[in-house]
């Protein structure tokens, strides 16, 4: 037996070998395109897609998510010799939207954490950062409004999604669930975990925090504190985990936007995302659907918003979401109908889809 691992190990030894060479020559490869593209962005959504794509597709002993998985570092890491990218999020560090920005960039970026969405959108418009990472919708508790009424007036487009499993745990410096007094946590969260509370935790105090890292980070100052959280928040800020996956659904998902400056090209498997408003009467919303089903255009979701002025007390945005491209034939005549019947369109981005 000891023969038959010693064998193994150098085949691994030399299939490592093997591999650092492919990715130097990848390397290579992709500098020169940088070279040849003279200055054109580094991060190119529809390429990086369909690059993973075509990864997720090959059978083997690894699982098409952690296949990604590496090859999402590789890409990063090649990316990273065109351009240096700057990412702003949702701080601060340890939160899931720094979880997202790495899933999505890899880590060979400079990832910046803002106190707010407000700032994250800023940063980005203003070019302190290439793109922004913001949640814009939770599988247990919705949207995120902010983000939503953000989007109508900014000039950022929506280049890019992440859907992120969000695993909540319960931190503490304490070594018991029973000495804990007082939970933090951001709102979004404990009302995802408000079964298990209510069964575990009746007592003790939930005190609502901006983010899940201020959370963590208030736990790990308070004697009989605890914060909900994910994993990353509890390595960063040397908690214990007393309790893990607490949250009340275990499909719980929070889908991310990548904004920035660029506009995708279609890839075959995209969503294009849409703000309008109806007129204030009967069927109003109705009218405005009808394109879509008349160009046999799929809408994923619909999301409203009050207009937010006192002259259009009771008024709404729509956002919608669609299967396609703006430049998929059928998309873009649907468009062009809804931009004869809407008040106002805005065109989000269209985008490659989650894998």
């Amino acid at each position: 037996m000891a023969d038959d691992i010693e064998k193994l190990r150098a085949e691994i030894d030399r299939l490592d070998d093997e591999l650092v060479a492919l990715l130097q020559r990848r390397a290579t490869a992709a500098q020169r395109i940088g070279t040849l593209k003279g200055g054109a962005p580094a991060y190119r959504p529809e390429r990086e897609a369909e690059i993973l794509g075509r990864i997720s597709r090959q059978k083997g002993v690894l699982s098409s998510e952690r296949l990604a998985a590496v090859f999402r570092e590789i890409i990063s890491a090649c990316r990273g010799l065109e351009e240096a990218i700057r990412v702003a999020y949702l701080g601060p560090e340890g939160t899931f939207s720094e979880q997202a920005v790495r899933k999505h960039f890899g880590q060979a970026i400079e990832a910046l954490p803002f106190a707010s969405v407000d700032d994250a959108f800023r940063r980005c418009e203003s070019g302190a950062a290439q793109f922004a990472v913001v949640p814009v919708e939770n599988s247990s508790e919705g949207a995120v409004g902010r983000t939503l009424d953000l989007l109508v007036a900014t000039p950022l487009k929506i280049c890019g999604e992440i859907e992120l499993r969000i695993e909540q745990n319960l931190l503490s410096k304490a070594e018991k669930v029973s000495v804990i007094r007082k939970i933090y946590s951001h709102s979004q969260s404990l009302g995802q975990c408000n079964a298990w509370l209510a069964q575990n935790l009746p007592a003790v105090e939930r005190i609502p925090v901006a983010s899940n890292a201020e959370a963590a980070q208030r736990a790990a100052r308070e004697e009989g504190a605890a914060a909900i959280a994910g994993e990353a928040a509890a390595e960063r800020y040397g908690l214990k985990v007393l309790a893990r996956s607490i949250e009340d659904d275990p499909n719980n998902t929070t889908r991310f936007l990548v904004l920035g400056k660029l506009e995708p090209g279609p890839t075959g498997r995209d969503r294009t995302s849409l703000v309008l408003s109806a007129e204030n009467k009967p069927g109003a919303v109705h009218v405005l659907l009808t394109p879509l089903a008349e160009h046999r255009v799929s809408m994923t979701r619909i999301e409203s918003r009050p207009l937010r002025t006192r002259a259009s007390l009771w008024e709404y945005f729509f956002f919608i979401d669609l299967e396609g491209h703006q430049k998929d034939a059928a998309v873009a005549r649907a468009l062009a109908a809804l931009r004869d019947k809407a008040p106002f369109v805005k065109v989000l981005g269209s985008y490659p889809a989650t894998l």
